[in-house]
């Protein structure tokens, strides 16, 4: 296995650049990665300060730095030291630059102004933990998203991560013994998804659940038949209502949630102006 010290200067959180380095990170297997996290990068001073540890643990420099004097010590210094230094968005924003006749603003953590964006993501997340697990039904018809499956069928996790997206997400488990309110069948404003998954899936992820809370591995909720006919029974549930439904049993959170968007996204398109 190969290491590889990656060095992250960010003239603010550094969010972004942490990102754009895992995504590329992911394309590579058998690589050790060791990490060094600099962010608000801001002064001469404080860059000569990382440089020296930089000296000590030689490897990769990706940085978003948009002081001109101190990305260019940072570029020198590296070239002197033999180290690759990239700067990840210059070819964005060139190309941005070039289509819209116009100079990027060489503005430091301007992409993380508190706009009415990021207020709408803040209570998007604030109504989705509200409404996680089947809560607060009577206030579906404000949500975005309702997502609808068997116990441990990622409900909670996409919505969560649908919500920091900025979409309103509600969720609500689909039980045999116990049917879901007749308000859901009804509701107009939010985009209902069932999430699917197999059961011979459900039921590793549910004995590895009982075993994480020392809970016995012997019941219903785990048992083939009942998992099974659990599974049939949401399946007819979103085939009589004509719901979309995504089988959860390959895919990533994030996968799942992509698709959730591109259903929104064509929902959306597909509605009277």
């Amino acid at each position: 296995m190969m290491r590889l010290h990656l060095h992250l200067l960010s003239d603010s959180t550094g969010e972004t650049l942490e990102n754009i380095a895992k995504a590329a990170l992911a394309q590579f297997d058998d690589v050790e990665t060791l990490r060094h996290f600099w962010p608000m990068v801001r002064s001469e001073a404080h860059l000569e300060r990382i440089l020296q540890e930089i000296a000590q643990a030689p490897g990769l420099v990706l940085f978003t730095l948009v002081n001109a004097d101190i990305r260019t010590m940072l570029e020198a210094r590296c070239r002197a030291m033999g180290l690759p230094a990239v700067a990840p968005l210059d070819g964005v924003s060139a190309a941005l630059s070039g289509m819209l006749g116009q100079e990027a603003k060489a503005r430091p953590g301007r992409q993380h102004v508190l706009d009415a964006a990021y207020f709408a993501r803040v209570d998007a997340i604030q109504f989705t933990i509200a409404h996680d697990d089947g809560i607060a039904w009577e206030e579906w018809e404000e949500a975005d998203i309702l997502l609808a499956g068997v116990s441990r069928s990622s409900k909670t996790p996409t919505s969560i991560y649908l919500a920091n997206r900025g979409y309103k997400v509600a969720n609500i488990p689909i039980v045999v013994e116990s049917p879901p309110p007749p308000f859901l069948f009804q509701l107009q404003n939010p985009l209902i998804v069932g999430l699917t998954t197999s059961a011979e899936r459900l039921i590793q992820v549910r004995r590895n659940r009982l075993l994480s809370l020392n809970q016995k591995t012997e019941t219903d909720y785990v048992a083939q038949d009942a998992v099974a006919r659990e599974v049939a029974y949401a399946r007819r549930m979103f085939a009589d209502n004509g719901w979309p439904v995504i089988d959860v049993t390959r895919r990533s959170i994030e996968e799942t949630a992509a698709a959730i968007i591109t259903l929104c996204n064509e929902r959306r398109g597909s509605r009277p102006a």
